[in-house]
């Protein structure tokens, strides 16, 4: 099977996601009582919320920081909350990223970005890591959020690719690898995190990082 583009998340696939929130919760709300997984667990649930009802991310990401603060008993100030969520392109990169995106242009893939976030936090992304890309499609521009199919119908309106051209790279199970299921395109879960795969979704190719998908491409 021959596909003449790759689509990508980013945060969790391209970027560590996990990684990078956790450094900027702990400079956002100094010493707590709950730390690590359980409050990384806490920020995605209060996110999740935030997500029912599309706004720019920068405020999605302020306000779920600011309502986990209340929660956990912080005084969280606006500011401090606009700082966390411009900290969006400081978020570290997997090893494997730069070297894997390069070496898809040079077989010959197009290669898009299908992000979760806002325009110019995505672009400076991209630029803080040198990033080969061909396009992106953002919640800002589609005014909504993964799962919603979206960023995958404005991709093919972009392109006129049709779907069995498309295989989707990512890490999220419940963003991206079942809405492109029942989209009909072709997925590559990118374990990323060492998570159990839920009954139900079936992606073409499950892999432990990018350097180990490029191996199963060829």
């Amino acid at each position: 099977m021959k596909f003449r583009y790759l689509t990508f998340d980013c945060y969790g696939t391209l970027i560590d996601w996990k990684e990078g929130i956790q450094k900027e919760l702990a400079t956002a709300l100094g010493p707590m009582n709950v730390s690590g997984k359980e409050l990384l667990d806490a920020y995605v649930s209060a996110e999740k919320e935030e997500e029912k009802t599309y706004k720019k991310y920068r405020a999605v990401l302020a306000d779920s920081v600011l309502a986990l603060s209340g929660r956990l008993g912080a005084n969280l100030s606006d500011r401090a909350a606009e700082e966390f969520a411009a900290s969006v392109p400081r978020w570290p990169a997997f090893p494997d990223t730069g070297k894997f995106l390069r070496d898809m242009g040079e077989r010959g893939y197009g290669r898009f970005i299908l992000s979760n976030v806002d325009d110019d936090l995505l672009e400076g992304t991209i630029r803080h890591n040198g990033f080969e890309v061909d396009g992106v499609v953002t919640a800002e521009e589609v005014g909504s959020y993964k799962p919603d199919p979206g960023h995958w119908l404005r991709f093919m309106e972009k392109t006129g690719a049709s779907k069995e051209e498309v295989l989707h790279v990512a890490q999220s199970v419940f963003h991206d690898i079942i809405p492109t299921q029942t989209l009909g395109i072709s997925s590559a879960w990118v374990n990323r995190y060492q998570e159990p795969m839920p009954t139900g979704p079936n992606p073409l190719f499950v892999s432990d990082s990018l350097a180990h998908l490029a191996a199963l491409l060829d």
